[in-house]
């Protein structure tokens, strides 16, 4: 890129987004900031750090769910337990 072509890195990301048929600059621009941040030459989470964090949401939002049922059959067992035998 030339020297002094665009005014602004703005106007740069909006003129190569236009070039690359991206709907909207800002697109192009979230995907800028997150290659600097997956290379290292901007503080914030990578890619793979985003990614795994979402994967542990989910297994803990599954193991939950595993928990509640198993608290469910507890107190069920347990009110079985504290019935009187029929005979």
């Amino acid at each position: 890129m030339a020297e002094g072509r665009y005014p602004s890195e703005f106007e740069a990301i909006r003129s190569i987004a236009g070039k690359l048929g991206i709907g909207s600059p800002e697109t192009l621009r979230k995907w800028l900031r997150q290659s600097e941040i997956d290379g290292g030459a901007r503080p914030g989470k990578t890619t793979q750090e985003i990614a795994e964090i979402r994967e542990l949401k989910k297994e803990v939002a599954e193991l939950r769910r595993a928990n509640e049922i198993l608290k469910a059959a507890s107190a069920l067992f347990a009110a079985a337990l504290e019935r009187p035998p029929k005979y």
